[in-house]
């Protein structure tokens, strides 16, 4: 049997490259990391050569459905990373570079580096990039739970929250409890946290997400 160095050289950069973009995604304590991405690239590069060299009868067999599958193939495991909690869809991200590693690992499986490479740098450029602004002017939802510890109006919240420079965007008030909602910048969000609740004093905040 012939060992044919160059397809080694496409699944093992295939494999490279895609974990090159999980590790971005494992440094950031994301659903899928550097195994998640490796495998996925890497199994998209076998494909890819299966799809071109395993049916040699070219008339008879389109080989360009092995490659085709995995674009469809690659969204249950998309699927499985995409989380939803509390309101809040997470993952879809991850998601999706899981579905470029896809794409990276068809690309190195055809034999197409040069592009491959590019992809991976663009992928992970856009992913700091993102990170970086998002870090800088994202906002984070805050729910919190207030009970007063005394006679307090548990509406006085409202006005000593407007006094921080906070702005309630939803609150209802049940069983004695009141039940708020606000945003806070992520770039100073402890800081800013810490503010709030050294302000409520006379209440007990029960509950915070």
């Amino acid at each position: 049997m012939i060992i044919d160095w160059n397809l080694i050289l496409r699944i093992f950069l295939g494999g490279l490259m895609g974990g090159l973009i999980g590790l971005e995604r494992e440094l950031r304590a994301k659903e899928a990391g550097i195994r998640t991405h490796f495998i996925v690239a890497l199994g998209s590069a076998l494909f890819m050569i299966i799809s071109q060299f395993a049916f040699p009868d070219a008339e008879k067999f389109d080989a360009s459905r092995v490659a085709a599958q995995v674009v469809s193939g690659i969204g249950f495991i998309g699927a499985g990373v995409i989380i939803f909690q509390k309101n809040v869809v997470r993952g879809i991200t991850t998601a999706a570079g899981l579905w470029v590693s896809a794409a990276i690992g068809l690309a190195c499986g055809a034999g197409m580096f040069p592009i491959a490479i590019a992809a991976t740098l663009l992928t992970i450029l856009c992913l700091e990039l993102l990170h970086f602004f998002h870090l800088r002017y994202g906002e984070k939802v805050v729910e919190m739970t207030i009970s007063p510890t005394g006679s307090d109006d548990l509406l006085s919240v409202m006005d000593i929250l407007k006094k921080t420079g906070i702005d309630v965007e939803t609150y209802s008030v049940s069983d004695g409890k009141l039940y708020l909602t606000f945003r806070l910048r992520l770039h100073d969000y402890l800081e800013t946290l810490q503010r709030v609740v050294s302000s409520l004093e006379g209440f007990r905040i029960e509950e915070m997400n």
